[in-house]
């Protein structure tokens, strides 16, 4: 049996001005995440399993 394919909403307008302004701050507004202490124990674990 084979499943319908649904259809893909459209965003129109008002709607689609309203997604890209949020989109825009999002993006503008996002985070940096700092892994260095992740980085200096994954060094120090490859280096006692002598695998760097």
């Amino acid at each position: 049996m084979a499943i319908a394919i649904k259809s893909i909403p459209t965003l129109k307008e008002k709607e689609a001005k309203a997604f890209n302004k949020k989109a825009e701050v999002t993006f503008s507004h996002r985070a940096t995440v700092d892994f260095s202490e992740q980085v200096k124990s994954a060094n120090v674990i490859l280096q006692k399993a002598k695998l760097r």
